[in-house]
């Protein structure tokens, strides 16, 4: 599945608040990794976006273990690793307070652009227009949902996706508490 394409200007869309409704009411929070329930549910409380579809990346070492793990990668593993694309897609608002997020999870690319990208993939805008999403995935395969890695690039992709995390926690507690101030 191709996942990247470089992001899109925003467009009219009267459907936003339907959308937002709507999407937001289908939320099973259950579903969503552990490790980022706290992200999507509070980028749930601000009206100028939604979340999509988000998945925390999954690193796995070996043919029994769990796709879907969470651990981490073994500090004494040498082999190769497939690596499941880590990444969140938000449907943002034409507004300026989407604009503004829009430019802020944009500049999160910055914590390491070789391994974080930013952009408007076909198949969210294709169901909901001025959607963006931000994944964490070696450039070399930023058009794949899945890689495998040798190990060293899968531990350098692994320490992006946790930075790239904890930025878009600081950024969403930001937009909470400046949505709170009104």
């Amino acid at each position: 599945m191709e996942t990247f394409c470089e992001p899109r200007e925003f467009v009219e869309n009267t459907r936003y608040p339907g959308d937002r409704k709507d999407t937001l009411a289908a939320l099973d929070i259950d579903s969503i990794d552990e490790p980022i329930v706290d992200i999507v549910a509070g980028f749930a409380t601000l009206p100028h976006c939604f979340s999509l579809q988000c998945c925390y990346g999954h690193f796995v070492c070996a043919t029994e273990q769990n796709p879907h793990s969470l651990e981490p990668i073994p500090r004494d593993y040498g082999g190769l690793v497939r690596y499941r694309i880590g990444y969140i897609a938000f449907c943002i608002e034409n507004s300026s307070g989407g604009q503004a997020l829009r430019d802020s999870l944009s500049r999160i690319t910055a914590i390491d652009p070789g391994y974080v990208q930013f952009g408007s993939p076909d198949w969210f805008w294709e169901q909901r227009v001025n959607s963006y999403a931000l994944q964490v995935e070696p450039i070399a395969h930023q058009l794949k949902d899945e890689a495998i890695l040798e190990v060293a690039e899968a531990l350098r992709t692994q320490r992006a996706r946790d930075l790239f995390f904890r930025e878009l926690r600081e950024l969403m507690a930001k937009e909470m508490s400046a949505h709170a101030r009104g």
